[in-house]
């Protein structure tokens, strides 16, 4: 299939990553549009409805929402990252929902007021991980087992703010739940996970964190000095 990509890009955005790994993933050449969410463009608000990122813009047809594009990519382009299985795909698409509840979990942790609500986003997030934990493949290294699917591009770039929590010292979160700790290893080690970024995304995150006012802020500005983000 011969058409013309854009992805329309955040820096940060975790959903971004999603669709950048499964071009990767499926070796489909595109280019980038970065937007500033903060000052948003015509051209931008034009093409997203919801003000959001991403944004696949297909032979001049723009297409938003991170798992409606995921799922146009697998339909159109070679090389399924879905299961055959009908039941499989289900079961798949499922834990893809988990993926983004757990993504907002992570918001509530890193924009929680004081200590106590830390604490308690922070249970609830170790919570999340332990029960993910009993869905993985024994044997990895990912989701399904040995073949990479839909479900680690959806879980891939949530396990990066476990890397940003590690790096301010906030840490633990994995501690009940080792299957998930080697497939964020796993994870991060693939190339199209590292390339869904930019190199700098990792200061980037920090610098994000610590401009949240949440007790988090804190935490992040206490433990880094600005150089640093």
């Amino acid at each position: 299939m011969s058409v013309e990509l854009t992805l329309v890009s955040h820096q940060l955005c975790p959903y971004v990553q999603r669709v950048a790994i499964v071009l990767l993933e499926k070796d489909i050449p595109f280019s980038r549009r970065w937007v500033d969410l903060a000052r948003k463009p015509d051209w931008f608000t034009a093409i997203s409805p919801l003000g959001k990122t991403p944004v696949l813009v297909a032979g001049g047809e723009a297409i938003f929402e991170s798992a409606v594009i995921c799922e146009y990519l697998d339909d159109a382009f070679a090389a399924p990252l879905h299961p055959a299985s009908a039941l499989q795909r289900a079961r798949h698409r499922a834990w893809m929902e988990f993926g983004s509840a757990l993504l907002d979990t992570i918001g509530s942790y890193y924009n929680a007021a004081d200590a106590a609500a830390l604490e308690r986003q922070r249970e609830l997030l170790r919570t999340r991980l332990e029960r993910l934990d009993h869905a993985l493949d024994r044997d990895g290294p990912y989701f399904a087992g040995a073949a990479f699917c839909m479900v680690d591009a959806v879980f891939a770039p949530a396990f990066r703010y476990l890397d940003a929590f590690d790096a301010v010292g906030e840490r633990g979160f994995l501690d009940h739940a080792p299957r998930v700790r080697d497939w964020r290893r796993a994870l991060l080690a693939r190339p199209s996970v590292q390339q869904a970024v930019l190199l700098d995304y990792q200061e980037r995150l920090l610098g994000f964190l610590r401009s949240r006012g949440s007790e988090l802020s804190r935490r992040v500005a206490a433990s880094t000095t600005p150089a640093q983000v």
